[in-house]
């Protein structure tokens, strides 16, 4: 009988109590988005970002972190402002120190920041610049990130692709400490209505850097950027992609499909394997260890379909391939296919194609 009444003397929550705790959860969170800009603007991916901090919860408080120096980093905070309505804050870092984005730097920014904020979330977008930065602040930071989320079903429940797109992994987060998400671009469009809008811009504040030493700089340091100077639209962000393989032979035959792209306003794309030939840069490859994109129009010239490069463009609205090969993979996720020889094929293309006005 005693253990019997121990037992019932056990704190259990009560229906109401859970329901308050529930609601309590809901109104204390607050996510810090990890902004890339370039060029005085804040980059489509990083807006993106934003859109699935706003759906963790109605009441959710989003700051937006920028870092750099110069006149450009207070452009980009302007802009930053009034990129979303649900934007609460832009937090400032200028210093020399966040120049490039080099991971030690910006990883003691983040938990710098973290420390003073107490934020629930944080979250980028899933490219070069999150995969670089996030794993370090989540070590800093001692939780485990949850990486390349295309669906938030709640604050701590979320959805992302496994076994490179084949099946979808539910995954709860539990952890004490705050919840770390790089998140799909793709899966969270950004609104054409918002891009340029002035109204509810946020406060602005500097993130106050007197304790960040130069330990923090790390054993890293920074050599060069390289960057191609083209007109062409952002590989990530393009409505038109074409993609070439290592069909294309040589660096010389892949200019067809730069002239090609050029054509439709579209961007460029390579699989890996083109990549790793020398054809095109790196910046170039999309798949499940490039870049992922979902454009309108997906053509692919000389593409096998291997299932790392299937990875990175099955959400693409419509997708047209052209193989050689009749069994090639590539058709199979298709909407349009054409078995002929890319030789041939792109040249009547560009020849018969108008130019872009």
């Amino acid at each position: 009988m005693a253990a019997f009444r121990a037992f019932r003397k056990r704190i259990v929550p009560s229906f109401k109590s859970r329901i308050f705790a529930s609601s309590f959860n809901s109104r204390s969170i607050s996510t810090l988005v990890l902004a890339e800009h370039e060029g005085g603007a804040i980059k489509p991916q990083s807006v993106s970002a934003v859109k699935a901090a706003s759906s963790l919860s109605d009441e959710n408080s989003i700051s937006l972190l920028l870092a750099g120096s110069g006149p450009a980093l207070h452009e980009a905070a302007a802009n930053a402002a009034s990129c979303d309505p649900s934007v609460s804050q832009v937090l400032v870092a200028d210093s020399e120190k966040f120049s490039h984005h080099l991971a030690e730097p910006w990883a003691r920014l983040i938990h710098l920041v973290q420390q003073k904020g107490g934020y629930s979330h944080v979250i980028t977008a899933s490219g070069s610049f999150g995969k670089n930065i996030l794993p370090r602040a989540a070590a800093l930071l001692d939780v485990s990130p949850i990486t390349d989320v295309i669906e938030i079903s709640d604050s701590h429940l979320f959805v992302r692709p496994i076994y490179a797109g084949n099946a979808l992994c539910t995954v709860r987060y539990t952890g004490a400490g705050p919840c770390l998400l790089s998140i799909r671009s793709t899966s969270f469009p950004v609104s054409p209505i918002w891009a340029d809008s002035k109204s509810n811009e946020a406060p602005i504040s500097q993130v106050d850097l007197s304790t960040f030493g130069e330990d923090s700089v790390g054993k890293s340091r920074y050599v060069k950027h390289t960057s191609q100077d083209t007109e062409r639209p952002d590989l990530g962000n393009a409505r038109v992609v074409v993609t070439g393989g290592r069909a294309l032979k040589s660096a010389e035959n892949f200019k067809m499909i730069e002239k090609l792209a050029e054509k439709l306003g579209a961007a460029v794309g390579a699989t890996r394997a083109a990549v790793d030939a020398g054809y095109v840069p790196n910046e170039l490859q999309v798949g499940q260890t490039g870049k992922i994109v979902a454009p309108e129009l997906y053509l692919a010239f000389g593409v096998s379909g291997a299932i790392q490069h299937l990875a990175g463009m099955r959400d693409s609205k419509y997708i047209v391939a052209v193989n050689k090969d009749a069994d090639a993979p590539i058709f199979q996720v298709a909407d349009y296919g054409l078995v002929g020889d890319i030789f041939e094929v792109i040249p009547e293309l560009l020849e018969k194609l108008p130019e872009k006005k």
